[in-house]
């Protein structure tokens, strides 16, 4: 198979055709624009090729370190005795993202896209020109460096992005989802639905030709996770005794603070590869000053976050929040995504605030409707995810009503989808888990082993094979 028509030769300019509108905003852009050329020109074709690739490798590795931010945010936000599966689960769905995106993720998102969804090819791998570099033909060397960045540095950024999005559901719906039942979910996500918003987006379909922009994905990698946890949250339903038959909450903290924060300090960090790495290269002066003002839209949105959802945490809330500040962060985060290149950094404070807001009345306004999100992922990711993408059409030239065209059929699509297969799931193996086993802990019935062992008391031998078999 001739691997290099798999490839998109114009998957960067999809990426970041948002990019295009705010490099001419003010004067910073224009001198950005004028510098472009002789800044790359600078630079020979092969360090070129060399520094694109590093960085995927390098902020994709940045990125995958993400999955320990989830983990640790989940498991210490459940209860001790559902602490293990959850870190199952994380390891899981990150293999399960790996592997559905290799073998056919990649091509529906990014190979031939009609307009809709790419290519239904098995496997992805280097190309042609790279396998005979490989095999020592020194002249394809040319074709090689020709592409910009190696084929497989490519796909490894691309693959971290879908297991954030499987992430978010996995918080969501901790405690009472049925551990294969997830992972059939996350492979459906991350080998199908997620690559779909991303060949009308990034992979140059039909909401790119409509002027889309997300720059890093508040909408293709948030919302769609977003909207898939919300799908699976009203199938799975609530935890038991969340809700009192009164309609009032049951208070559920979480049972490691410490662990809790030290996850959305990883996330934060990570958030650095998720965004700076966005920019899709290091050619230049320019990509480097690019990348710069990224980073620091990206730590200032977030730390707006914190402070705004701390402000407002006592009149929504009643109380000033921990886990709003935390979220709120996050949220943060998620809002600045779709356009945290802009040249005016205050900017990224406001929409960095807005979203921590957004994301407080959203935990509010959840458990108002009695839907039961463990870690707050759908305000934090959904809601701020919305607000983010809109927020582009303020501070970086977006069409309004371009990115509600976007949003809407993202929503549409990812929220019908994943409710159908939350509905399949639930009818042929069932989503949740019993209640004795929702009881006793998954820990102890799904795996036969405790987080926190010295605080537990285990059940026999016989016990757990029964509750397995439930």
């Amino acid at each position: 198979m001739n691997k290099e028509n798999r490839r998109s030769p114009d998957r960067i300019d999809h990426r970041t055709s948002g990019r295009k509108a705010v490099a001419g905003k003010g004067l910073a852009g224009a001198v950005a624009l004028l510098a472009a050329g002789s800044a790359h020109a600078a630079v020979p074709a092969e360090s070129q090729f060399v520094l694109n690739t590093f960085s995927f490798l390098i902020w994709g590795a940045l990125v995958m370190w993400m999955c320990a931010g989830f983990t640790m945010l989940e498991s210490g936000s459940v209860r001790t005795r559902n602490a293990s599966v959850i870190c199952l689960k994380n390891i899981g769905l990150y293999s399960i993202a790996g592997l559905a995106y290799y073998i056919i993720g990649y091509n529906l998102m990014y190979t031939d896209v009609s307009g809709w969804i790419g290519s239904f090819q098995l496997f992805y791998g280097p190309s042609e020109a790279e396998l005979a570099l490989l095999g020592g033909n020194e002249e394809a060397g040319a074709a090689v460096v020709e592409s910009g960045y190696s084929t497989m540095s490519d796909w490894f950024f691309q693959m971290v992005f879908v297991a954030t999005a499987a992430s978010i559901v996995s918080g969501t719906l901790a405690e009472r989802v049925k551990l294969w039942s997830f992972f059939a979910f996350v492979m459906v996500l991350t080998a199908i639905i997620y690559p779909i918003v991303g060949a009308w987006t990034w992979g140059g379909g039909w909401l790119n030709e409509l002027g889309f922009q997300d720059f890093a994905g508040s909408t293709i990698v948030h919302s769609t996770g977003g909207w898939a946890a919300l799908a699976g949250a009203i199938v799975v339903g609530a935890r038991r005794g969340k809700f009192r038959p009164d309609g009032s909450v049951k208070s559920t903290p979480p049972s490691n603070v410490p662990v809790v924060t030290l996850g959305v300090f990883i996330l934060w960090l990570g958030w650095f590869g998720f965004n700076g790495g966005s920019q899709l290269a290091l050619g230049g002066a320019v990509d480097a000053v690019a990348m710069s003002n990224v980073l620091a839209n990206t730590n200032l949105a977030a730390a707006a976050g914190v402070m705004a959802a701390i402000s407002v945490a006592r009149p929504i809330l009643g109380r000033v929040d921990l886990l709003a500040g935390l979220n709120g962060a996050i949220a943060g985060l998620v809002a600045i995504t779709a356009g945290p290149d802009i040249v005016d950094h205050y900017w990224a404070i406001i929409i960095g605030a807005i979203g921590g807001i957004v994301c407080t009345i959203g935990m509010k306004a959840m458990e108002s409707l009695k839907l039961d999100d463990v870690v707050g992922a759908v305000p934090a990711h959904l809601f701020a995810g919305i607000w983010g993408t809109l927020a582009v059409c303020i501070a970086a030239g977006g069409n309004v009503v371009t990115q509600l065209i976007g949003v809407l059929a993202v929503g549409a699509f990812v929220f019908v989808v994943s409710l159908l297969v939350w509905l399949v799931i639930e009818k042929t193996i069932g989503a949740r888990v019993s209640e004795t086993v929702e009881e006793l802990g998954q820990d102890a019935a799904e795996l036969g082993i405790e987080a926190y062992p010295e605080f537990m008391l285990m059940p026999d031998d016989d016990d757990i094979k029964s509750l397995r078999r439930d």
